[in-house]
């Protein structure tokens, strides 16, 4: 597997999300949570992946993104899973949505 492209999403004092990349090709969507001695994961890749793969990408995860952070960490915990994304929900979509089909603004 190639190396990854992070696309981050959001950023918190505590965590951070990513869109993963290779080329053009969507990987998956990665989470972590900053413990105080223990880094989480939750990696959600789109499609079946080789053992291998999957841990050759969570290492590379852990030397791009975790060790490279502030957190000393004692262990590095990630769980995997396989699916695909079916929507995202946002009160601004929803919003647009609303105004879309003919009604007025919700903050008017």
């Amino acid at each position: 597997m190639s190396k990854p492209i992070y696309h981050r999403q959001s950023r918190t004092p505590s965590s951070e999300q990513y869109q993963l990349m290779s080329g053009e090709q969507r990987l998956g969507h990665l989470d972590l949570h900053f413990g105080n001695s223990e880094v989480f994961g939750t990696l959600v890749l789109d499609a079946e992946t080789p053992d291998k793969e999957i841990e050759e990408l969570i290492e590379q995860i852990d030397e791009d993104l975790v060790l490279s952070s502030d957190v000393a960490r004692e262990d590095f915990f990630v769980r995997v899973y396989v699916g695909r994304e079916i929507t995202l929900f946002s009160d601004e979509l929803l919003r647009d949505e609303y105004i879309a089909n003919g009604h007025e603004d919700l903050d008017a």
